[in-house]
C-alpha cells in the first residue's frame, strides 16, 4: 500500500471505527472518566509524519489495520513460566490480552504493607484517591492515551503504604496472544508510592505462541499502554520496563511519572521487540531535592522502527536528572531519540545530564536524534549530547588476530557497548535473561 489509510480516507472514519466498539453504560465505574475522554478525543486526530513530533516516524503500517478490541484469552501457567522474573516469582500479577488473569497471578506480600491487584479489589478507603489519580489530566492529551482511557476496564494497581520497604520486586506481566484477528490491547497501570515507601517493579510485555495457528494465519496486534506512577514525599521507585513483543506487532506506550519532594525514581528501559514501537515518557519533578535517573537500551534489526520520546520537567530547586539512552541498530532498522529537559525559573541549583549514544551495525541502518535542553533558571549545571558510531575495522581486526571469529568479535564489541545499561538492572535473573536474548539476536 503506497499511502497510509489516513492519507487515502477520512481520518475521522478510522477513529470512529475504533470508537464504535466501545460501550459506556450507566453502571460503568469509569463512566465519567470515559465520557470526558470520548468528548476530547473527537478534537484530536491520529498523527502522521507531517506533524513535527512525529516527522521521523511513519505509522502508515499501523493504519492499514482495523483493530478489534481484545477479549479475555485463556493460556496456561506453563506457557509463561520463562517470562516470570525469579525474584518476583511470588509477587507477579498477570494480564492476558489486557485482561487480568487471577489464576495466573501470585501475590504473597502482606496486604498490611501493600495492595497489588485491580480496582475491584481496592479497599473502599482508597477508591476515591484512585479515581482522582486516574482522572488526572496532566499530560494525557494525546490521542493514544485518550483511547486507552475510553477502553479502561480494570487497571493494574499497586499501592505501597507509608514507610514500607518492599525488598523483592513486583512484576506486572502483560501477555499478548497471537491471533488471526488484529487485536487492540490496552493495558493500564497505576502505581502509588506513599510517603517514605520503597519498592521495585518490573513491567514486562511479551507474547506467547498460538499452537493452533500456522505462521501465515497470524496477524499483527496493537498494544496501547498507559502507566502512571506517583511518588509521594521521600519515596523510592526502581522501575524496569521490558518490551519484548512479537516482531510483527505495534507498541505505543505512555509513562507518566509525578514526583514529590525528596523522591527518587529510576527507569531501566529495554526495547527489544515489535515492528513499530514508540515510548512517550513524561516526568514532573513537583518538589525540591527530587532525583530522576533514566537508563535505556533499544536493540533493533530487520526493518524495525523504534522511537523514545522523553519530556522531563524540573520545577523546584536542587533537582537532579541523569539520562542515558543507547541504540544498537542493524539491517534496515530505524531508531529515533527525541529527548527534552525543561528547567523552569524556579528550578535553581539543578543538575541535568542527557546523552544519547548510538551504534550502527549496517550501512542501511539509521538514527534520528535530538537531545534538547530548555533552561530558564540561571544557577544550573546542565549538559546534553549525542554520538553516532560504527564498529571500527581495526578493533575487529585486533580481536580476530587474537583468535576470535568475526562473529565473536562483533558480539564482544556490541556487548561492551550495551553492558553499561545492562548493569543497571537490579535483578540478576532479569539481567541474565536479557543478556541471553540479546546474544541470540545479534548477527
Amino acid at each position: 500500500m503506497k499511502n497510509s489509510i489516513l492519507e487515502t480516507t477520512n481520518k475521522e472514519v478510522y477513529l470512529d471505527n475504533l470508537l464504535s466498539q466501545f460501550h459506556i453504560d450507566d453502571i460503568d465505574s469509569f463512566q465519567s472518566l470515559k465520557q470526558d475522554s470520548l468528548q476530547k478525543i473527537k478534537e484530536l486526530s491520529f498523527p502522521t509524519s507531517k506533524e513535527e513530533e512525529w516527522r521521523f516516524m511513519n505509522l502508515a503500517e499501523l493504519y492499514k489495520y482495523q483493530f478489534k478490541i481484545a477479549k479475555a484469552t485463556k493460556i496456561t501457567k506453563e506457557s509463561i513460566k520463562d517470562l516470570v522474573v525469579s525474584e518476583a516469582n511470588s509477587n507477579c500479577i498477570v494480564f492476558v490480552d489486557g485482561q487480568y488473569d487471577r489464576a495466573l497471578s501470585d501475590i504473597a506480600l502482606s496486604s498490611d504493607d501493600i495492595f497489588i491487584g485491580t480496582l475491584q479489589d481496592v479497599p473502599d478507603i482508597k477508591k476515591n484517591e484512585i479515581y482522582t489519580l486516574l482522572n488526572s489530566d496532566q499530560n494525557k492529551k494525546d490521542i493514544f492515551s485518550r483511547l486507552n482511557t475510553i477502553g479502561l476496564v480494570d487497571p493494574a494497581i499497586i499501592i505501597v503504604n507509608e514507610n514500607i520497604t518492599i525488598k523483592d520486586p513486583i512484576q506486572l506481566l502483560f501477555i499478548a496472544t497471537k491471533q488471526k484477528n488484529s487485536l487492540l490491547i490496552q493495558p493500564r497501570t497505576l502505581v502509588v508510592a506513599e510517603k517514605g515507601s520503597d519498592l521495585s517493579i518490573v513491567e514486562y510485555y511479551s507474547t506467547v505462541e498460538n499452537p493452533y495457528l500456522e505462521l501465515d494465519q497470524i496477524v499483527p496486534y496493537f498494544t496501547n499502554s498507559v502507566t502512571e506512577i506517583f511518588l509521594k514525599d521521600n519515596s523510592r521507585v526502581i522501575h524496569s520496563r521490558i518490551q519484548l513483543e512479537s516482531n510483527i506487532s505495534f507498541h505505543i506506550s505512555k509513562s507518566n511519572i509525578t514526583q514529590n519532594q525528596d523522591s527518587f525514581y529510576v527507569l531501566n528501559q529495554f526495547d527489544l521487540g515489535s515492528k513499530v514501537s514508540r515510548n512517550n515518557i513524561e516526568i514532573f519533578q513537583n518538589g525540591a531535592r527530587t532525583e530522576s535517573y533514566l537508563n535505556g537500551l533499544s536493540l533493533l534489526g530487520n526493518d524495525q522502527i523504534s522511537c523514545t520520546k522523553t519530556s522531563i520537567n524540573l520545577n523546584y530547586p536542587n533537582g537532579i536528572i541523569d539520562q542515558l539512552h543507547k541504540y544498537v541498530i542493524d539491517d534496515k532498522a530505524h531508531g529515533i531519540f527525541d529527548g527534552k529537559i525543561i528547567v523552569s525559573k524556579l528550578a535553581q541549583i539543578t543538575k541535568a545530564k542527557q546523552l544519547n549514544r548510538n551504534l550502527l551495525l549496517s550501512k542501511n541502518s539509521h538514527i534520528n536524534t535530538k537531545p534538547e535542553l530548555q533552561i530558564i533558571a540561571d544557577n544550573v549545571k546542565c549538559s546534553h549530547g549525542a554520538t553516532i558510531t560504527q564498529l571500527e575495522a581495526n578493533e575487529l581486526f585486533y580481536l580476530q588476530s587474537r583468535g576470535l571469529s568475526e562473529l565473536e568479535a562483533r558480539h564482544l564489541l556490541v556487548d561492551a557497548f550495551m553492558r553499561e545499561i545492562l548493569m543497571k538492572i537490579p535483578h540478576k535473573s532479569l539481567e541474565q535473561k536479557l543478556i541471553k536474548y540479546i546474544a541470540s539476536d545479534i548477527k
